[in-house]
């Protein structure tokens, strides 16, 4: 049904859908958090109607309605991140069990949620700004300055309406656009790693998959580049270089030995998901794995044991 002066259909909100979650989800640094703001911003929207009176375009109003739920919900808390970020390296005979809550970490999100389909270049432009290190870069930045880069940098925005968006001025917009430029610019933010993954680096990934079922640690090593990292939230720890990932797997994390690998899509990037064996036979879920590449070698190896993940990338209970 055709609607009249004013009014707002389910299809004009539902549209938004995917390009809020990759907004609120850059803002959040999670996904689960970015699901519950943009409920909230369609529940808001809903109830608004009555204020909204067209007065501006759908798209420029819920945007303004999922900045300030975004803003509410990063009010007075710690920001989130990877473990790099919240202690030093660790050693792979040095692990302890000590983890951090939910809350602390910077999760990955499926790609379908937040990506858009249609001209390659903008799908381009977002696989980029929701990688990890990309994700975990921006968290590091004020509430509203974080808005201000998203919405100019990211989504292109004029200033004029952002300005508008923030009830600010262009003035004000600009300067915090150039704060947030000159603080990740002391950051990484993953500008080194190809997105998407070349035909070459997908060689190299099948044969990571290869070596880790097989538990071949020598072939998997030799796909490691020296600086490589790894991370595994919740626990608070991770590791640098071949050698100690090499000790880890034989060592405490012997008991992924036996695992298979899913694919999925996550953060622009390539991404698994690892199902342990179980005693009694099949695999269970057990982490999404999303991979750094820079050429052809892997340079970042996170673990996310969150295995409530899995129901978002529509993934099985069981192998």
């Amino acid at each position: 049904m055709a609607a009249g002066p004013g009014e707002v259909r389910v299809e004009d909100l539902e549209q938004y859908r995917r390009e809020l979650t990759g907004y609120c989800y850059r803002m959040l640094g999670s996904s689960f958090e970015a699901e519950d703001a943009v409920q909230d911003t369609m529940v808001k929207a809903w109830k608004g109607f009555a204020a909204f009176e067209g007065r501006s375009a759908v798209r420029s109003w819920i945007y303004r309605i999922a900045t300030n739920v975004c803003l509410d919900m990063l009010r007075g808390r710690q920001r989130r991140a990877l473990a790099m970020d919240l202690g030093p390296v660790g050693m792979a005979d040095a692990f302890t069990g000590a983890t951090r809550p939910e809350h602390a970490w910077v999760t990955p999100v499926p790609d379908a949620r937040v990506l858009p389909d249609g001209d390659p270049a903008e799908v381009a432009v977002a696989r980029e700004s929701v990688r990890l290190a990309f994700v975990t870069a921006l968290q590091r930045l004020p509430a509203r300055q974080r808005a201000v880069l998203i919405l100019r940098e990211v989504l292109r925005w004029p200033a004029t309406e952002v300005a508008e968006l923030l009830g600010t001025t262009v003035a004000s917009v600009n300067s915090a656009l150039q704060r947030a430029r000159a603080t990740l610019a002391t950051l990484d933010t993953g500008a080194d790693q190809a997105v998407p993954v070349t035909a070459e680096q997908r060689a190299m990934l099948d044969r990571y998959v290869e070596a880790f079922e097989r538990y071949d640690i020598p072939s998997l090593v030799d796909l490691l580049r020296d600086d490589v990292v790894m991370s595994m939230p919740p626990y608070d720890f991770w590791l640098r270089g071949p050698a100690e990932l090499a000790a880890w797997f034989v060592g405490e994390g012997i008991g992924c030995k036996g695992s298979k690998l899913v694919p999925v899509a996550a953060n622009g990037m390539a991404a698994f998901a690892s199902y342990k064996a179980a005693p009694t036979g099949g695999h269970f879920p057990w982490a999404i794995q999303v991979i750094e590449v820079v050429g052809d070698r892997i340079v970042g190896h996170h673990n996310f044991l969150d295995t409530t993940l899995f129901g978002q990338f529509g993934l099985p209970a069981r192998l």
